[in-house]
């Protein structure tokens, strides 16, 4: 199901929805990750934006 974009709350903003391709993307480019690699750390460590960068700062070294 396709975010609903008229809703402009702010409680998803600290998440990175995997079933989102979007999203997945944007994250990817913004941390210099591959898409597959940004799936994998997701699968690893969920999808806590905070974490994740700090997952991929550690990954890219």
């Amino acid at each position: 199901m396709a975010d609903d974009k008229s809703k402009r709350g702010g409680r998803d903003r600290d998440k990175v929805s995997a079933e989102e391709d979007y999203e997945v993307r944007h994250f990817a480019n913004k941390v210099g990750l591959t898409v597959q690699q940004v799936r994998e750390l997701i699968k690893q460590h969920g999808n806590d934006r905070k974490m994740l960068e700090r997952e991929a700062d550690k990954l890219r070294g």
